[in-house]
C-alpha cells in the first residue's frame, strides 16, 4: 500500500474514529463533493463526521488502489446500517480535492454464496493496468450498455467468472439467466454513459450512469482480470436522488 492509498484508508477510518489528523488530508480551500447527501466543501464532510454519535460508525476498507491522481477504496461502512461502498478521491499534491462515492446496503449471500465485499484483494500484473482498463470499459460499453450478452466471451472468461452481485450466480450462464429474468419481469437495466474508468494491475473500476427498475442510478462495476479476461465482478448500484434533495450542486459524476 503506497502513501496515498494508506492516507485514504485512514481518512475513511476517521468516519469511525473522528481522527482530525486523518481528516486534514482534505484540502481546506477546495473540496468538491459528489455525494449528493453531503454539503460541498471540507466543512460538509467534517460536519457529517462530527454529527455522528460516538461509537455509531464502523469502517473496514477491503481494497484500495491508486490510478494517477485518483485513489479508489472498496469498503464496508456501517452508519446505522451496513453498506458496501466505493469511494473515489482525487488528489492535487498532498491533499484530496474531490470525492465521488456509491453505496448499497449489504444483502444476504448471492446464489453462489458470495457477498458484495468478499474475495481476493491482492493487486498483481501492474504492467497490464492500461490493457485491463480497456477490457473493462469495452465490456460495459459493448455488452452491458447494449444489453446483448452474445459477445460476452470476448471480454469475460468462459472458464471462471466469479460473481458478487447479490442476485446473480457465478458464470456467464448466471449472468445471462439474470438478464433474462429481469427482462421477463420488466425490470429496466440500462447503462447510458461511462463516466470514469480507474484501475491498477488486475483490478478496474467503471463508473457509469443509467437506469435500473425505473430509477436514475449510478452503476459502479469493479472487475478482476487475468490473462486479458474478466474473471470476477463486484458492483454497487445507487439511486440518484431527485434534484430538490441534493445538498450540493456538483452532480453524481
Amino acid at each position: 500500500m503506497n502513501i496515498r492509498e494508506a492516507k485514504v484508508v485512514d481518512l475513511l477510518k476517521a468516519i469511525e474514529t473522528k481522527d482530525t489528523d486523518a481528516m486534514s488530508l482534505i484540502d481546506d480551500k477546495a473540496y468538491i463533493q459528489h455525494n449528493l447527501y453531503v454539503p460541498d466543501g471540507p466543512a460538509g464532510f467534517r460536519g457529517l463526521v462530527a454529527s455522528l454519535p460516538d461509537g455509531l460508525a464502523k469502517v473496514s476498507t477491503k481494497r484500495v488502489f491508486q490510478d494517477g491522481d485518483y485513489v479508489v477504496a472498496h469498503s464496508e461502512i456501517d452508519i446505522g446500517g451496513a453498506k458496501a461502498v466505493f469511494d473515489i478521491f482525487r488528489f492535487e499534491g498532498d491533499y484530496v480535492v474531490e470525492h465521488w462515492d456509491n453505496a448499497q446496503p449489504l444483502m444476504p449471500a448471492n446464489p453462489s454464496g458470495r457477498s458484495l465485499l468478499d474475495g481476493p484483494v491482492e493487486i498483481v500484473d501492474i504492467d497490464c493496468t492500461a490493457a485491463n482498463k480497456l477490457v473493462a470499459r469495452a465490456f460495459v460499453e459493448n455488452i452491458l450498455m447494449v444489453g446483448d450478452l452474445s459477445r460476452a466471451e470476448e471480454f469475460v472468461s468462459a472458464q471462471t467468472y466469479i460473481q458478487h452481485h447479490p442476485m446473480v450466480r457465478d458464470g456467464l450462464d448466471g449472468l445471462a439467466e439474470a438478464f433474462g429474468q429481469w427482462a421477463e419481469e420488466g425490470v429496466e437495466v440500462a447503462y447510458s454513459k461511462v463516466h470514469m474508468v480507474l484501475g491498477k494491475g488486475n483490478f478496474a473500476l467503471v463508473a457509469s450512469g443509467g437506469r435500473f427498475n425505473g430509477n436514475d442510478v449510478a452503476f459502479y462495476d469493479m472487475f478482476r482480470l487475468a490473462d486479458g479476461k474478466i474473471v470476477e465482478h463486484w458492483d454497487v448500484v445507487e439511486e440518484i436522488p431527485a434534484r430538490d434533495a441534493w445538498q450540493n450542486n456538483n452532480g453524481k459524476f
